[in-house]
């Protein structure tokens, strides 16, 4: 059956005016929203009128259908509303707020209305979602023997059922090491007791290690498991120093040379450097060692040959350099210290015993008085 043109035409029109009508006296606004926690952000209602249709008065709602904020367009003297609101700049025809600092309680879902005149009011919806990141340090390093702290924090503890920590080490798999939830007392592994602490918050959580050992070496992760975002994380890797304590010797070789050794066990390795003060009476450059031992340390052994005349004329010095020293170990190896040692020595040896003598002496005189 064909249908005539002119009945084509009518419904073609008669469509194409439903399509203005639903699209015309309408607010539209994003459905859902997700805010960064601890930052300003804006909420936007677009409102479509109707031909002959006046915008009177604007007003947002928040979930409890209070009034956030409510004004007349055009007469900023108008607005009124919450102190963490203000009304923000918009395109005609649309209304806009900033939450100045976004926190937990400002989730939820917020109405904007319209009040026109003469068909009255129009609406739109949006649900703004709270977002926070975990945040960490990226690395840290710790000295063996000494305390290390990692930290880890989440803007919205509210949202936080429990924090999980797990150790991560270069080489093996990952072990639990600590946790927290709500309600109860932080929880330590057994292999970690007595040594490792975590705080009582679901917000800044920090673990603590105290004495650091170089089996504590590799990456942490710590996890916050949300009721509503499921569980986010990140990352703090830890690395473990062991300080050098560097040693100096030396031993005649052959007549008129000497044969210089500084060592050192650290981690990591040392660097050795040696200073004898610009003379040039070295029997070629220093050969260094590096020797791997069990503990996950290094032993650099830095041998220097000079003549043996050196010593008794200028000051010799191993210079050690390491990532956990602020400046670098300086040893000397002088024979002049140890002749000076040995004559300070001596010295004060005659002078205890002169001293012991006088002593003795008015002794024995005041003995003899009393005698008489």
């Amino acid at each position: 059956m064909m249908i005539p043109v002119t009945c084509r035409i009518g419904l073609q029109v008669s469509f194409l005016l439903l399509l203005i009508g639903q699209t015309h006296g309408r607010v539209t606004a994003p459905a859902r929203l997700k805010a960064p926690v601890d930052k300003p952000f804006t909420l936007t209602c677009t409102l479509s009128k109707d031909r002959g249709e006046t915008l009177r008065e604007v007003r947002w709602l928040d979930d409890k259908n209070q009034t956030l904020l409510s004004y007349q367009p055009g007469n900023r003297d108008s607005v009124s509303g919450q102190q963490h609101v203000e009304l923000a700049t918009s395109p005609k025809d649309s209304s806009a707020i900033t939450i100045r600092r976004v926190g937990f309680r400002d989730e939820g879902c917020y109405t904007c209305i319209f009040e026109l005149s003469p068909s009255g009011s129009k609406q739109g919806q949006t649900c703004l979602t709270v977002d926070a990141e975990v945040t960490s340090e990226r690395n840290k390093t710790a000295v063996s023997g000494k305390k290390a702290s990692l930290s880890c924090s989440f803007g919205l503890p509210e949202k936080v059922q429990q924090i999980l920590w797990k150790h991560t080490p270069a080489q093996g798999e990952s072990t639990e090491v600590a946790s927290f939830a709500k309600r109860s007392d932080p929880m330590i592994e057994p292999a970690y007791q007595g040594r490792v602490w975590l705080s009582a918050s679901l917000s800044d959580s920090q673990l603590t290690i105290q004495p650091v050992a170089i089996q504590d070496e590799g990456c942490y992760t710590c996890f916050y498991e949300t009721h509503s975002e499921g569980t986010k994380s990140s990352v703090v890797c830890l690395s473990t120093y062991v300080l050098p304590k560097p040693q100096v010797s030396y031993k005649t070789t052959s007549p008129g040379v000497i044969e210089a050794n500084c060592t050192s066990v650290s981690r990591p390795p040392a660097e050795i450097v040696w200073n004898v003060e610009t003379d040039n009476r070295t029997i070629g450059p220093p050969a260094t060692v590096h020797l791997r031992q069990d503990d996950g340390t290094t032993l650099v052994i830095s041998t220097l040959t000079v003549q043996s005349g050196l010593l008794k004329d200028v000051s010799v010095k191993c210079l050690v350099h390491h990532k956990g020293l602020e400046s670098p170990i300086a040893v000397s190896m002088n024979t002049k210290i140890g002749t000076a040692l040995t004559i300070l020595i001596s010295v004060t040896t005659v002078a205890a015993l002169l001293v012991m003598s006088l002593c003795f002496c008015l002794w024995k005189c005041f003995l003899r008085k009393e005698d008489e």
